[in-house]
């Protein structure tokens, strides 16, 4: 199915763009623009090209953290830093990451560029429309750049599939906490543990949220997917890669290969740099 292109994409080339959530190079930018560490520098950083919007804004696009937590980030970091700062230090943020991570002759080196272009043809095939992180990202200027025009594009690409795949979840009636618990269900991605700290959940909610997706048979007693939940899943994975194709079917297939050939090497640098630290994920 050409659905599995859109799957193949996000598993190639999700690595390099989200690198940034996990790199101190993110925080000493954030900080040093006078926003504390942690979360108002994640939610600063990731809403600035939306400009100074209120949390309400900020809970609805980010979809799964506590709106509680938002609002303890949110508006506050725009009375510390101007968005516009906070953009200019994300970009400074990701090229002083991606040359820790890959050093400066692979910035500079064909495969970059390639991958660069190639992600940029892509985007281009990215409506806007029902997408809102991913249209305040488009709307920045792009970098000169390769590697961090690379980023961008990533970026992009990344939002994109992000966006829909909220509306998938809507669609299938699977709120905030819940998409969590499921995902968590699956023995894959980060740990029960960081999610409810990240995503500032108690174990209260974690538990309530649970004991209900069971009652609904969407987990075992166990805390497992049941059948269901599993088609659940699938569907909702299904309907967000039908509507994060678009970009994927804008290249012809031999440059669809180069790109995810590029991304996959890159992304194993990444990893092996140390880019995602290991005790926040299912091992």
């Amino acid at each position: 199915m050409q659905t599995k292109i859109a799957r193949e994409a996000k598993q190639a080339l999700e690595a390099p763009h989200s690198m940034i959530y996990f790199s101190p190079e993110a925080e000493r930018e954030t900080t040093a623009l006078g926003l504390e560490p942690g979360s108002m520098s994640y939610f600063a950083a990731r809403a600035a090209p939306l400009g100074p919007v209120g949390p309400g804004v900020v809970s609805a696009t980010f979809y799964n953290f506590n709106p509680e937590l938002v609002a303890m980030c949110v508006p506050k970091a725009w009375s510390i830093a101007d968005p516009a700062d906070i953009v200019a230090a994300r970009f400074r943020a990701a090229s002083a990451a991606l040359e820790r991570m890959l050093g400066s002759e692979a910035l500079e080196s064909e495969t970059v560029r390639e991958a660069a272009e190639l992600a940029t043809r892509a985007t281009e095939a990215c409506s806007p429309a029902g997408k809102p992180l991913f249209a305040a990202h488009a709307d920045l200027d792009w970098p000169e750049q390769p590697h961090l025009r690379l980023w961008h594009a990533l970026t992009l690409l990344r939002e994109f599939r992000g966006d829909a795949h909220i509306a998938a979840l809507q669609h299938a009636g699977i709120g905030p906490l819940e998409a969590l618990v499921l995902q968590n269900a699956t023995g894959k991605g980060m740990t029960a543990a960081t999610l409810r700290r990240t995503r500032h959940w108690s174990e209260q909610d974690w538990e309530a949220t649970r004991r209900e997706l069971t009652e609904r048979g969407l987990l075992e007693e166990s805390g497992e997917l049941s059948d269901e939940g599993r088609e659940l899943r699938e569907r909702i994975e299904e309907a967000t890669d039908e509507a994060a194709l678009p970009p994927w079917l804008h290249l012809d297939s031999a440059e669809r290969a180069r790109l995810f050939e590029h991304g996959a090497a890159l992304s194993k640098q990444v990893v092996k740099a140390g880019a995602f630290p290991k005790e926040a994920f299912i091992q």
